[in-house]
C-alpha cells in the first residue's frame, strides 16, 4: 500500500464543486506596510495566494467578496481593533480560521482572542518556521472541515449514508456500489475486518431500498449459542424446550417486509446454516417445536470479518449457503489502506463527541493528527472513534494534543508520560499506571466488551473485573459499528 501524505505541507485549496486544487488563499489585515510586504513575500514563496487589507473595513469587504482559507489579523488596527473585528469575521464565516498578530501580546489579549474564536496568537517579531507551521496546520484543519461538510452534503443529496465518511477511491466505489445495489432484492454479503463499519453499510443498503420504512433488524450471530440463536431467529412455541414457557416470535417475523442483518455469520453452526439456507431458498420456516410453516418476505444482509471463501475451503462453512449469500459482495477496506480519509473521520468524530458531551468545539494539534495518520489501526474506524472520544472527554482546552491519545498510537511510553507529571513516582505507582492504561486500551480495542478483553488477556473474566474495580476504571458505553 502506498502511504498517503497528510496535507499539512501542501498549501492548496480544493474547489468543492470542481475538485480542482488551487493555492490556499490567505488574507492579511494589517495597517503596517512593512508587515504586509514581509508576509506577502514569505507566504507567496510558500505557494499561498495572498491578499492584503489595511484596516477592518477593507478586510470585511474582501471577506464578503471572496472565500479565504485563513486570515492573519493584526491586533492593533486603526478604527476598530483586531479583537473587535474578530467576532464580525466569525459571524460571516464561522469556520474561517484566524491567527492574531501583535507586537504587545498580554495574557488577557490571548484569552480574549481565543474566546472570540482565534485559531492562534503570534507575537511580533515572529519566527518564520513556527508561523508557517501554524498556518499549515490551520489551513489543513480548515480544509478537512470543508471537505467533510461538502462530502456530507453530497452524500445526503445522492444517498442516505448517515455516519459513513470517506473520500478515498475505495470508499467512493463502495458508495456507488451500495447506491446501485440498495434498490434490489438481492442478498448482500459484507466482508471486512472488525471495526470497518459493516453495520453502517448494511443500514445504508436498507435506508436506500424500497424497504426503508420497514424494520431493520440486526443480530450478532456470534454472541449467542446455537440453540438460543435459532430460537431468536425463528421463534418457538410454548414447550419447545424447558424454558419455553410461552410462544415467541423470531426475528425473521419481526423483520418481515424489511431487512435482517446477520453479523458474524461465519460463527453459525452447520444446523443453523441449513435453516438459514432454507429461508433463503423457500422464504419459509417453522418455529422451534412448531409444525406450521411461516412465509416471510425478508432481505438478508450478512457480514463477516473473515474470508468466507477460505472458510468454505476449510470445511467450516456450507458452500451452498455461501453462494446464496454471495450474490453481491461488498468488501470494506481496512483504515490503513485509506489513510486520506483519516482527517475527515477525525473531524466527524470531533463534531459528534463534542456535541454529545455538550462541549465547545475541539481540534487536534498537528502532531496528534500526524500520529493518527501514521498509525496502522488494527481496530480500524472503531478504534479511531474510541481514540477521538477519549481525547475529547479528557481535553480541558480547545486543542487536543498527542499526549491525550493512547500511548500505543503515539509511540510514547507510559513511563515517560507518568514521570512528566510525577518524577518521584515509585515503581509500584509506575506499574499501576501502566497496568491501568493497558487495560483501558485493550477494552477500547474490544469495544468495551469485558469478556472479549479477558479472552485476549488470557485471564478469567472475574480477574479482569477485579482489576477494573481496583484501578478505578470506568466502563464506557460501547462504540458504534
Amino acid at each position: 500500500m502506498s502511504e498517503v501524505a497528510l496535507p499539512l505541507n501542501a498549501p492548496v485549496s480544493t474547489n468543492a464543486g470542481s475538485g480542482m486544487a488551487a493555492p490556499a488563499r490567505i488574507l492579511v489585515i494589517d495597517d503596517e506596510s512593512g508587515i504586509r510586504e514581509s508576509l506577502e513575500v514569505l507566504l507567496t514563496l510558500e505557494g499561498y495566494s495572498v491578499r492584503m487589507a489595511v484596516d477592518g473595513v477593507e478586510g470585511l469587504r474582501m471577506i464578503d467578496a471572496e472565500n479565504y482559507d485563513l486570515v492573519l489579523l493584526d491586533l492593533a488596527l486603526p478604527g476598530q481593533s483586531g479583537i473587535e473585528l474578530l467576532p464580525q469575521i466569525k459571524e460571516r464565516q464561522p469556520e474561517l480560521p484566524v491567527i492574531m498578530i501583535t507586537a504587545y501580546g498580554t495574557v488577557d489579549n490571548v484569552v480574549e482572542a481565543i474566546r472570540a474564536g482565534a485559531e492562534n496568537f503570534v507575537q511580533k517579531p515572529w519566527d518564520n518556521e513556527k508561523l508557517l507551521a501554524d498556518i499549515r496546520s490551520a489551513v489543513a484543519r480548515h480544509h478537512a472541515e470543508e471537505e467533510n461538510l461538502h462530502l456530507k452534503r453530497t452524500l445526503k443529496q445522492r444517498y442516505n449514508f448517515a455516519n459513513i465518511v470517506g473520500k478515498s477511491e475505495p470508499m467512493l466505489k463502495i458508495f456507488d456500489l451500495v447506491a446501485q445495489v440498495a434498490p434490489s432484492r438481492s442478498t448482500v454479503l459484507i466482508q471486512g475486518e472488525s471495526g470497518t463499519g459493516k453495520e453502517l453499510i448494511a443500514k445504508a443498503l436498507h435506508a436506500n431500498s424500497p424497504r426503508r420504512d420497514k424494520p431493520f433488524v440486526p443480530v450478532n450471530t456470534g454472541a449467542m449459542p446455537s440453540e438460543l440463536l435459532e430460537s431468536t431467529l425463528f421463534g418457538h412455541v410454548k414447550g419447545a424446550f424447558t424454558s419455553a414457557i410461552a410462544s415467541k416470535k423470531g426475528l425473521f417475523e419481526v423483520a418481515n417486509g424489511g431487512t435482517l442483518f446477520l453479523d458474524e455469520i461465519a460463527t453459525m453452526g452447520f444446523d443453523t446454516q441449513a435453516k438459514i439456507l432454507r429461508v433463503l431458498q423457500d422464504k419459509r420456516f417453522m418455529h422451534l417445536g412448531g409444525v406450521q410453516e411461516i412465509q416471510v418476505d425478508v432481505r438478508i444482509i450478512a457480514a463477516t470479518n473473515i474470508d468466507l471463501r477460505q472458510a468454505v475451503r476449510d470445511g467450516k462453512f456450507r458452500e451452498d449457503l455461501f453462494y446464496r449469500l454471495n450474490v453481491i459482495m461488498v468488501e470494506l477496506p481496512p483504515l490503513r489502506s485509506r489513510r486520506e480519509d483519516i482527517p475527515l473521520l477525525v473531524q466527524h468524530f470531533l463534531d459528534y463527541y463534542t456535541n454529545e458531551n455538550g462541549m465547545p468545539p475541539r481540534k487536534l494539534s498537528a502532531d496528534a493528527l500526524r500520529a493518527l495518520v501514521d498509525y496502522d489501526w488494527p481496530g480500524n474506524v472503531r478504534e479511531l472513534e474510541n481514540s477521538i472520544e477519549r481525547g475529547v472527554v479528557l481535553s480541558s482546552g480547545p486543542v487536543i494534543g498527542a499526549d491525550l491519545l493512547p500511548g500505543h498510537i503515539t509511540g510514547r511510553s507510559f513511563q515517560d508520560a507518568l514521570l512528566d507529571h510525577n518524577p518521584n513516582a515509585s515503581l509500584f505507582d509506575i506499574l499501576e499506571v501502566i497496568e491501568r492504561r493497558i487495560i483501558i486500551e485493550k477494552l477500547e480495542r474490544c469495544n468495551w466488551n469485558q469478556t472479549d478483553a479477558a479472552e485476549q488477556f488470557r485471564i478469567p473474566l472475574s480477574t479482569l473485573n477485579q482489576k477494573i474495580k481496583r484501578l478505578n476504571i470506568e466502563i464506557r458505553k460501547k462504540g458504534r459499528e
